[in-house]
């Protein structure tokens, strides 16, 4: 076995063992993990079984097969960096979205509370008693 694929197979039994801990921990959602440990599983594979990496190697025109096996963990980061900022792209909509409806609620609710203060002052201005005020005759009887 080559130095290489001892490294690489140092490397993904490593990554495994780091993403299991990653969602043990909680810090790493299952669906996230999922991808790193098919990535770190396939790089596992093709380090342990040289003869599928030398076919892989030799399909793709790569003369030292150990190469093939970065080759292909370097496609699988690509897919992976793709799935993220599809990921991010969404979730930065998302908080751009929930930005504005917490504006718009703020905003409503300066109104609901500017509109209960200014009721609360006029009914603190209008007359408690009917005979605070001063009534005309609905006639013009008694004008003089």
């Amino acid at each position: 076995m080559d130095r290489v694929q001892i490294v690489a197979l140092i490397g993904a039994g490593a990554l495994l063992l780091f993403v299991l801990e990653l969602v043990r921990r909680r810090q790493l959602l299952e669906r996230y993990a999922l991808l790193w440990l098919f990535s770190a599983g396939v790089v596992l594979l093709l380090g342990a079984w040289t003869g599928l990496l030398t076919d892989i190697a030799d399909v793709a025109g790569i003369h030292y097969p150990p190469s093939a096996l970065f080759g292909v963990a370097f496609l699988f980061v690509l897919v992976l960096l793709l799935h993220f900022s599809i990921a991010v792209s969404k979730l930065t909509d998302q908080t751009k979205v929930l930005a504005q409806r917490l504006a718009l609620l703020e905003e409503e609710l300066r109104n609901t509370k500017r509109r209960t203060r200014t009721r609360v002052a006029d009914e603190r201005h209008e007359p408690e008693h009917e005979h605070e005020h001063e009534h005309e005759p609905l006639s013009g009887a008694g004008r003089g």
